[in-house]
């Protein structure tokens, strides 16, 4: 079982910046892909990023690329998105996740077993 924790959503400014990190319980985090997942209510969850076991592969999304960073740091357990230039579209509630059985990176959610309860980040105009 893994366990996810996102935290640092809240609101900002257009334009502005943010930092979400994810922090995993269990002994093997660098055994995990992982990735974030952001969810606006009554559209589908959009992939945002995804990053391979030991760090070396990134993928993004589309709306996202160029702005935001995936990082992770393994021996903190912890995962993390950069957000710069923020738009009002990037509001969401963001969800970490970990993909545990593979070492691809994927922008697919079903593919990731484990998910946080989310955090909400708010871009306000």
């Amino acid at each position: 079982q893994v366990q996810l924790v996102e935290s640092g959503g809240g609101l900002v400014q257009a334009g502005g910046s943010l930092r979400l990190s994810c922090a995993a319980s269990g002994r093997t985090f660098d055994s995990y892909v992982m990735g974030w997942f952001r969810l606006v209510p009554g559209t589908e969850r959009e992939f945002v990023a995804a990053i391979s076991r030991n760090g070396g592969a990134v993928s993004y999304g589309d709306s996202v690329k160029g702005r935001f960073t995936i990082s992770r740091d393994n021996a903190k357990n912890t995962v993390y998105l950069q957000m710069n230039s923020l738009k009002t579209e990037d509001t969401a509630v963001y969800y970490c996740a970990a993909r545990v059985n593979s070492a691809l990176i994927s922008g697919r959610s079903h593919e990731y077993a484990y998910w946080g309860q989310g955090t909400q980040v708010t871009v306000s105009s």
